[in-house]
């Protein structure tokens, strides 16, 4: 590692990471600053590990990536990542770099020399501007909590103590833009005029809606790909799926699906709205300290087999653009949430999070409202001048 040159033994070190150990260690860190946190769930180690392979997550292909960690006379104190997507800036025409990865504690020399770091790490790469936290992209886990601090996160989304987002304006940063997390009562029934707009609305408009065939979810996976590429493709911040994403996302995510894991609204054969809810594995990982072994992997297996889990994440929701605004997009989208409510409130599951919607995405925001859902949590992205 590359020790910081104004860091001496006794004092704040901030070193660059270049190894497997390195990356070890800076995942350690969250580990050592939440430990006494009961609402900060530990990822699976080895999950963030193959996450962060370059050799593996096709991100790393088209981005600039380092990474440090912080340690005070050998102990942990914070960490931060700093990002350029080549794609992204190619296509937006902008210099903007990203940092992610963010965990310090509550220090402000700590969060000044680490945001001073990943700063002066983009800059020397022609970035104007940074945003942030981005971990590693805006379609991973992105935002800041800002609201919900008294529950845990949900599966592939940020947890992070209250202090931070002080410290971070503290450094200059300012509000980018929120994010909405709803929470959905599955075993709820829906409200009333909301299942009347969408059993008239079937019937008129000759909707149909189906579950995935997940004997050929590569094609499933590639129909996800084009809606959400279309629906999405406005939105603030938009990062257009690849098919190299899609296979990555098939290694990764097949594992957690079963056919009814994912719907899609269909109209005259083409499929044109989707769902997709997965389990929250951060129920499972839960007191496992980010570890399977010696014993972690029967505590796993016992809660994803025997007792089930209670709880999911409606990760991805969208409308191809041509039927925004209209009454039967918003059918579409009302009936894939509703048959993924359906079907997963029978085999168990009490709630689900729906997340994460623009703030300022008001038709989208309007449907899940419609639908029972209840903003409980607000995460940000931080933006500030570099030049």
């Amino acid at each position: 590692m590359d020790r910081s040159p104004a860091a001496t033994p006794a004092t704040l070190s901030v070193e660059q990471g270049r190894s497997r150990r390195d990356l070890t260690r800076f995942f350690e860190v969250a580990e050592v600053l939440h430990a006494d946190d009961p609402n900060w769930i530990a990822p699976l180690r080895f999950e963030r590990l193959r996450h962060f392979d370059p050799r593996r997550n096709p991100f790393f292909a088209q981005a600039e990536f380092a990474y440090w960690t912080a340690t005070r006379q050998g102990r942990p104190v914070g960490r931060i990542s700093a990002q350029i997507d080549r794609r992204q800036l190619e296509r937006r025409g902008d210099a903007i770099g990203h940092f992610g990865c963010l965990e310090a504690e509550d220090d402000p020399e700590v969060f000044n020399r680490l945001c001073g770091t990943a700063e002066d790490w983009l800059r020397q790469r022609g970035m104007t501007r940074v945003q942030g936290p981005f971990s590693l992209s805006i379609n991973d886990e992105c935002g800041l909590l800002v609201k919900g601090f008294d529950s845990p996160a949900c599966f592939m989304m940020n947890y992070a103590p209250p202090y931070y987002a002080d410290r971070l304006e503290q450094q200059g940063y300012r509000k980018a833009k929120d994010m909405v997390a709803y929470h959905y009562d599955v075993a709820a029934a829906a409200p009333p005029a909301a299942r009347a707009f969408l059993d008239n609305a079937q019937r008129a408009k000759k909707l149909e809606f189906r579950d995935a065939n997940l004997a050929d979810v590569t094609r499933e996976l590639q129909h996800i790909k084009e809606i959400f590429n279309d629906a999405w493709s406005d939105n603030w911040g938009f990062a257009p799926m690849t098919d190299a994403d899609v296979t990555y996302l098939e290694t990764n995510l097949k594992p957690l699906l079963t056919a009814e894991s994912i719907c899609f609204g269909v109209v005259d054969g083409e499929p044109v709205a989707m769902c997709v809810i997965l389990p929250n594995m951060n129920e499972a990982f839960a007191g496992l300290g980010g570890r399977l072994l010696p014993f972690g992997w029967l505590k796993l297996l016992w809660r994803l087999k025997v007792r089930g889990l209670k709880s999911g994440r409606i990760a991805i929701m969208g409308v191809k653009r041509r039927f925004h605004g209209t009454s039967r997009g918003t059918a579409l989208a009302l009936g894939v949430i509703d048959r993924i409510r359906d079907h997963h409130r029978r085999r168990g599951l009490i709630w689900a999070e729906l997340s994460w919607v623009l703030e300022d995405n008001l038709p989208a925001r309007r449907i899940v409202e419609a639908w029972g859902g209840e903003a409980y949590k607000t995460y940000r992205i931080f933006e500030k001048q570099l030049s």
